[in-house]
């Protein structure tokens, strides 16, 4: 099975779980991953998505505290 190479803005709300008007919103503002418009259409390609997702990893045990340096 050959994997999905791009994702509508449906798609990838349904595979982050969130409203799909919050992609139109990060869109706005500038937040989101990149995109495509053709025709009028958006679409996400596979690549910026999982680069979207790698920059927002964090490790475990990671609350977002500011690390300290004795």
């Amino acid at each position: 099975m050959q994997e999905k190479i791009c994702f509508t803005q449906k798609e990838l709300a349904r595979r982050w779980t969130l409203s799909h008007r919050t992609l139109e919103r990060w869109r706005w503002s500038g937040q989101g991953p990149a995109y495509m418009k053709i025709g009028g259409r958006i679409v996400y390609r596979l690549d910026d998505v999982l680069a979207f997702e790698k920059e927002r990893l964090q490790p475990a045990g990671d609350h977002g505290h500011a690390t300290r340096v004795a």
